[in-house]
């Protein structure tokens, strides 16, 4: 084959190689961007108002882009996709040509029986130059018109589709976002700062504060008033509920009547709608743990029975059923991974909220010297006193050392209490558990490759026993954090009211923490043990509790050091505000415990469904293949007769075998991750499921089999 064959396709990547540069260089993309805009700009303009859901999708979605911008780069994109699919169509034609010119005979004898039929395609004759040059043509035509077309309505459906995505999780958001701003306005706050607090915490409250964003650039770019700014963010919002509590927040502000109530009002309305969509939520999740069942558990196990049968009756089944555990098997599981994460509303650890001032803040050298232990007052120009002088040697010493240790705090904190490290982050077991496995596995590969082919019987069980080093430390690690997490957030609600009532009785929230803080909390006691103390070493209560909020890594927890830093910075008479937020947080445990004691059953229900798989699986392997007949098993095949009962090879009947065991290990390992899935919502929380249920198929096949 001639080099000159591949110059349309080097072409051909040399369209695409811009459009793949401009996902990850800014210059690329300024330079598609311009070349767009100068080329089909003006055609874009000239038909804007006849597609006005386009521009609303792409204001709903939030793109930082001008409608004239998307719309250019789209033109320009589907017209490179056509370049690129009309050299596809020839490369594709010229395949098709190369296969159809085989002839029949050759053709039938290389196709499987199943697929004799196909043979009749072959044995095409040569076309003429003619005949070439319109079907070439007409490949090209048909090919890059997909393409094309495919990337321009490609292009505009995901702006709807990222709209449609943010219209969900600002209805998610949505009832935790009212609380914020109705807690906000009880503390006595202006609603355009209420607004501008909002937005500014778009990593706590979600799309729901990010739309509040829209309002706030308006105020601040454009100078529009509040009211005007709270409609266009109503109408650019793509979600209908937002819009409707968007419109109703201005009714209420323009009548002139009570914002509190009104808040109050929307507050209780949300929890109840969070209640229902909870329910919804469940009834799904219970619906697709019964699909889960029935498609990827009893499913695959009836299909491999009835491969087995036919195995053993008419011929050799092993590739399908390889194809089925090893491919067909991981993939549908992985499937229903994405989507079970698409539908569920998990309860994730929240990301930091914000830079958080570290300890470093109060470095010796940026504090201010206001008086010397001589009795030595600094100046303020020269910071020079007589006391300052002879102590300058020893403080440049201190805070050298200083230096140092807070460069390797980390290190220390990491290897000095690894336990404290572990819990902190579970994932990093993964660090010793991961090279420990696979340097188990490639310790034992040259003995699956020892006979010149591959064995996989030689080396699965150190495979399956590697899963096992990885699973169970993680499993165990990541169960302590849970609990300590969930203990935490379960005391969260009582600690509030605690601090409600000691604000109430008048002492301010410094003073409430400090005497809180010794009463019975569990493990929060000891984190409010580590806020104190920051407060004591010169820590604003501000500082303190974000420095908390780093430590714990929860959303609930981010939402309620959010509202009390910001409402502390309006008022000290913190109990109403506290108030609220213990509602709002006893309200979120409850909703979490019924979803836990709801879930239960359907996590009960897929390990009921592994046990009967297993055991079926156990039995094929453990009873049904030794007692099958191998002698003559061979003859009998030879005759071609498929009406005789046929039986096993020996060599046969140790592929079954093995392949039932991977069967187990892998639909074990599968369904624990979906079980925890289920019943947390979080993948990882199937860690421990899935090394129960390893554990359980290595048992069980050592000891039966």
């Amino acid at each position: 084959m001639r080099s000159v064959n591949f110059v349309p396709l080097a072409l051909a990547l040399a369209c695409l190689l811009p459009i793949v540069l401009s996902r990850y260089h800014a210059r690329v993309d300024r330079f598609l961007t311009r070349f767009a805009v100068r080329t089909f700009g003006s055609y874009i303009d000239e038909f804007r108002g006849e597609h006005p859901t386009r521009q609303s999708a792409l204001r709903a979605a939030q793109f930082p882009t001008t409608y004239r911008e998307y719309g250019s780069k789209t033109m320009l994109y589907a017209a490179i996709l056509a370049v690129v699919g009309s050299i596809a169509g020839i490369y594709a034609i010229w395949a098709v040509l190369l296969v159809l010119a085989v002839d029949a005979e050759t053709m039938r004898e290389a196709l499987p029986g199943a697929l004799e039929f196909l043979a009749n395609l072959g044995g095409v004759p040569a076309l003429s130059p003619g005949e070439l040059f319109v079907l070439i043509a007409l490949a090209c035509f048909t090919v890059g018109a997909v393409a094309a077309s495919g990337t321009y309505w490609l292009r505009w459906w995901y702006p709807r589709y990222v709209a449609d995505a943010r219209s969900q999780r600002i209805e998610r958001a949505l009832p935790a976002t009212v609380s914020f701003i109705y807690a906000l306005s009880r503390s006595g706050m202006a609603f355009p700062t209420v607004i501008r607090i909002v937005a500014r915490h778009e990593e706590t409250y979600g799309e729901a504060a990010a739309e509040f964003e829209v309002a706030v650039r308006h105020m601040d770019t454009f100078g529009t008033d509040v009211v005007t700014a709270l409609q266009i963010m109503g109408r650019r919002s793509p979600s209908p509920q937002f819009g409707e509590f968007t419109e109703n927040l201005v009714s209420v502000l323009q009548s002139g009547h009570s914002l509190s109530e009104f808040l109050e009002r929307q507050y209780r309305d949300y929890q109840e709608e969070s209640e229902t969509q909870q329910e919804r939520t469940l009834e799904l999740l219970s619906t697709l743990a019964e699909a889960y069942v029935t498609v990827l558990v009893a499913g695959p196990l009836f299909l491999i029975t009835i491969l087995v049968v036919i195995g053993i009756a008419v011929g050799d089944t092993l590739d399908p059923l390889q194809a089925l555990i090893y491919g067909i098997l991981p993939l549908g599981n992985l499937a229903f991974v994405i989507y079970l994460s698409v539908v569920t509303d998990s309860i994730v650890p929240g990301s930091e909220t914000a830079e958080l001032p570290s300890r470093s803040t109060a470095f010796p050298s940026d504090i201010e010297r206001r008086a010397n232990a001589d009795g030595g007052v600094a100046d303020a120009s020269t910071g020079s006193t007589a006391g300052e002088a002879d102590l300058s040697v020893t403080a440049a010493a201190n805070i050298e050392r200083v230096g140092y240790y807070r460069r390797l705090r980390a290190v220390r904190d990491r290897f000095g209490d690894p336990k404290s490290a572990l819990l902190e982050r579970p994932s990093r077991t993964l660090f010793l558990t991961v090279p420990i496995a696979v340097a188990a596995v490639l310790w034992q590969l040259p003995a699956a490759f020892a006979g010149g082919g591959f064995t996989p019987s030689a080396i699965d069980d150190v495979v399956a026993a590697a899963l096992l080093v990885v699973l169970v430390p993680f499993a165990v690690v990541y169960e302590l954090h849970r609990r300590r997490i969930r203990a935490i957030e379960a005391a969260v609600p009582d600690l509030l009211d605690r601090l409600a009532s000691v604000n109430e009785a008048g002492l301010s929230i410094v003073s409430a923490i400090d005497q809180v803080r010794e009463s019975e909390l569990g493990p929060l006691g000891a984190e409010l043990d580590l806020v104190w103390r920051d407060v004591q070493w010169g820590a604003d209560l501000e500082t303190a509790l974000r420095r908390f909020d780093r430590r714990i890594r929860t959303r609930s927890v981010s939402r309620v050091v959010t509202l009390l830093t910001e409402a502390m910075n309006a008022s000290g008479d913190l109990a109403t505000v506290l108030r609220i937020a213990a509602r709002q947080s006893a309200s979120d445990r409850r909703l979490e415990r019924e979803r836990a004691q709801t879930m239960v059953e359907y996590m009960i229900v897929v390990y009921v469904s592994f046990l009967v798989f297993l055991f079926i699986i156990t039995v094929l392997a453990a009873y049904l293949l030794p007692n099958l007949p191998t002698e003559g098993a061979e003859v009998a095949r030879g005759g071609g007769d498929a009406g005789t009962f046929s039986g096993l090879s020996a060599g046969e009947a140790d592929a079954y075998g093995t392949l039932f065991y991977h069967a187990a290990l892998v639909q074990g390992l599968l369904s624990g991750l979906i079980a925890g899935q289920l019943s947390t919502g979080e993948l990882r929380a199937g860690a421990k499921h899935a090394a129960i249920m390893i554990a359980l198929t290595i048992g069980l096949f050592a000891l039966v089999v």
